[in-house]
C-alpha cells in the first residue's frame, strides 16, 4: 500500500480545507512537503484551475495554486517524495506542451513525477480559455498517447486521431520514457480510459459502493485482462482523518478500501494550525508503520 497526501494550502476545497490553511503561506507549503519528504509519504499533490466560474467556486473552490509552479517549487525542496498532478486537464493543452512542461519538471525533480490526467468538465473554464469542450474525450486519450509516445524522445514520432507530432525536437527531455499515468474521473469513460491507457484511475466523490460496481464493470473488459500489470486504484478515504485520536477507525476504513480494490491511499487531516497537521502526517506513520 502506498500512502500519499493531498497537499493542503494550494488547494481549498469547499468543506474540506482547515481554517488555518486560508492565511497559510509559502512558508507553511514548505514544512509540509519537507516534513512529507522526511517522513516516507509516497507522494503528494496539486491541482489545475486556472480560473473558476464564480457560481460554482462554493462547490469546487476558490484556491488553485498553479500545477506546474508549485510542482516545480517543491521538487527544489524534497528528495524522494514523488510528485503528483492531480490533474491536469489535458484538453486545456497541447501534448507537447505537457511532455515539454512536464517533463522538464520530470527532469528536475530526478523522475519524480506521477502524470495525473483528467478531461475537465467546467464549460465556463474551457470556453475562458478558448479551447473546445466538445470531443474533450477522444482527445484526452489521444493526448495521453501522443505523450506516451514523446516522453523522453528528443525528436519524437507520432500519428493519431487528433494530433500529428514530427519534425520537432524537443530538449531537453524527460530522463525516462516511461511514465506513471494515473487517470482522474467519476465515470466509467474515465475508469476505461484508465484501464486501457493508463496506469492508475483515480476517482473522484465516488462511493465505495459505486466504485465497487465499476470496478466490477472493469473486470469484464479485455484490455483488463491485457494489461502486463494490474491498473492500480487510488482511493481518498472520507472524512478528513485524525490520526491522533482515531487511529482504530482509520486501519478499518483502509482494510476496507483495500478489500474494494485499493493499492493507494491519499490522505487529507483534520487540523487546527500547522504545528498540528504535521503531527497528523507523523501520527498516520505510526498507524501505517511506515519504513
Amino acid at each position: 500500500m502506498r500512502i500519499g497526501i493531498i497537499t493542503p494550502i494550494v488547494l481549498l476545497l469547499p468543506r474540506s480545507h482547515n481554517a488555518w490553511e486560508i492565511d497559510a503561506g509559502v512558508d507553511d507549503l514548505v514544512a509540509v512537503a519537507r516534513a512529507a519528504d522526511e517522513l516516507g509519504y509516497h507522494h503528494l499533490t496539486a491541482s489545475e484551475h486556472v480560473a473558476v466560474p464564480v457560481d460554482v467556486e462554493a462547490r469546487r473552490g476558490k484556491r488553485y495554486w498553479d500545477l506546474l509552479a508549485t510542482l516545480s517549487y517543491v521538487a527544489a525542496l524534497t528528495e524522494r517524495i514523488r510528485l503528483l498532478t492531480n490533474i491536469v486537464v489535458l484538453p486545456y493543452h497541447h501534448p507537447m506542451e505537457v511532455v515539454k512542461h512536464y517533463g522538464t519538471l520530470d527532469l528536475l525533480s530526478g523522475g519524480r513525477l506521477i502524470l495525473g490526467v483528467g478531461v475537465g468538465s467546467l464549460r465556463e473554464e474551457f470556453e475562458l480559455l478558448e479551447k473546445p469542450f466538445d470531443e474533450r474525450g477522444a482527445r484526452a486519450d489521444d493526448a495521453i498517447r501522443a505523450i506516451r509516445a514523446a516522453w523522453g524522445v528528443r525528436s519524437p514520432e507520432y500519428r493519431g486521431s487528433h494530433f500529428h507530432i514530427g519534425d520537432f525536437v524537443v530538449d531537453p527531455t524527460a530522463p525516462r520514457t516511461e511514465l506513471p499515468i494515473w487517470v482522474g474521473g467519476r465515470t466509467r469513460r474515465s475508469l476505461r480510459r484508465a484501464v486501457e491507457l493508463g496506469d492508475a484511475w483515480m476517482p473522484f466523490l465516488v462511493e465505495p459502493d459505486e466504485v465497487a460496481a465499476m470496478l466490477g464493470w472493469a473486470r469484464t473488459l479485455p484490455a483488463w485482462h491485457e494489461r502486463p500489470q494490474p491498473v492500480d486504484i487510488v482511493l481518498w478515504p472520507e472524512p478528513a482523518v485524525d490520526p491522533s485520536t482515531e487511529a482504530d477507525r482509520i486501519r478499518r476504513q483502509a482494510d476496507e478500501l483495500v478489500a474494494l480494490g485499493a493499492t493507494v491511499l491519499n490522505y487529507r487531516f483534520r487540523s487546527d494550525s500547522l504545528a498540528h497537521h504535521l503531527d497528523q502526517m507523523e501520527a498516520l506513520t505510526r498507524i501505517f508503520d511506515f519504513d
